[in-house]
């Protein structure tokens, strides 16, 4: 068992752009109109966002998440912050549903360059998560074409056409999508790029390298589906600091926590501010414990963890 300590005080720093993005709370508002305005049942085609806590409150408020059109009879069909294929636009109409679209504005517009590129006559290459429905929005589209390359090596042994139109997932770093340009550039005639990341998401990213880089531990925030919130994960790791990634508060212990005195604190883009809240208010209640060795993080991947509480929580 631990040794733990009672008398023990840490210091969290919160990154200044934590928590919900311009588009989430953009769909989050439209899902609520759509409830309050009378119009009958109200569905999502997925998850509105990722997170799984904002999801359930969003459910428990009466909205109801079909995984497919044919399981919307009547009512408001939400599109998720994701976005979704034209044809599912045009299916919707067809069917005469009242049709919120919460597609993220930056989603779509990384989605118009993509369409754009395509019309152009170039061979579009997106930097992205092929499973990610940012991606599958546009590659279930059977109008558009494209090659979908997570990295650098997933280009290997493609061969690429004379002319490549280069777009992001608007979650990707700004380094991984240099990285794929440079790959590709010394083997096409031109290469056409759109930097689709979003602003917010490099922001974000730039605050967790930073704050990383001066405190001893770092606890990111997020839903286990979150892209975003999976990248900030992995910037942080790459600093070589201690690094944990939750859901919710519940799944901080001491053990995880350590002796650590500086702690950094950011969340995805998608959490919202009373799991931030939730999370500063368990650190600041668990004592210090002997770090565990060799532990598994809570999202499931070997990871260094800790994490920690405070008497002192200031934002950037």
């Amino acid at each position: 068992m631990a040794k733990v300590r009672t008398q023990f005080a840490r210091q969290v720093e919160v990154a200044r752009h934590a928590g919900f993005c311009f588009g989430v709370k953009r769909a989050i508002r439209m899902v609520g109109e759509a409830l309050a305005s009378g119009q009958g049942p109200v569905a999502s085609l997925g998850p509105v966002i990722h997170n799984p806590q904002v999801v359930r409150s969003l459910e428990e408020q009466g909205l109801r998440r079909a995984a497919s059109i044919a399981e919307v009879a009547e009512g408001v069909v939400v599109v998720r912050s994701h976005g979704a294929p034209p044809h599912v636009h045009a299916e919707l109409r067809e069917r005469g549903l009242a049709v919120v679209d919460a597609t993220c504005p930056f989603v779509k517009k990384m989605h118009r360059q993509a369409r754009r590129l395509f019309r152009m006559g170039y061979q579009v290459v997106i930097v992205g998560d092929r499973n990610h429905s940012e991606i599958t929005s546009l590659t279930e589209d059977p109008s558009f074409e494209c090659l979908v390359a997570a990295g650098p090596a997933d280009l290997d042994g493609v061969k690429l056409a004379g002319r490549i139109g280069l777009a992001a997932q608007t979650t990707q770093t700004q380094e991984n999508f240099q990285a794929v340009a440079n790959r590709i550039l010394p083997n096409v005639l031109e290469l056409r790029i759109f930097n689709t990341i979003c602003d917010s998401t490099t922001t974000r990213q730039t605050e967790a390298r930073e704050l990383a880089s001066r405190v001893e531990v770092m606890v990111v925030i997020g839903g286990r589906n979150s892209a975003n919130t999976r990248r900030l994960a992995e910037i942080c790791r790459e600093t070589g600091t201690r690094t944990v990634w939750v859901e919710t508060a519940g799944e901080l212990s001491p053990e995880l926590l350590g002796d650590a005195e500086r702690i950094g604190l950011t969340a995805g883009a998608s959490t919202p501010q009373w799991i931030i809240t939730d999370v500063i208010r368990r650190l600041q209640s668990l004592p210090a414990g002997d770090l565990a060795t060799g532990h598994t993080s809570p999202s499931g991947e070997e990871s260094h963890t800790t994490g920690g509480s405070t008497e002192h929580v200031r934002r950037n």
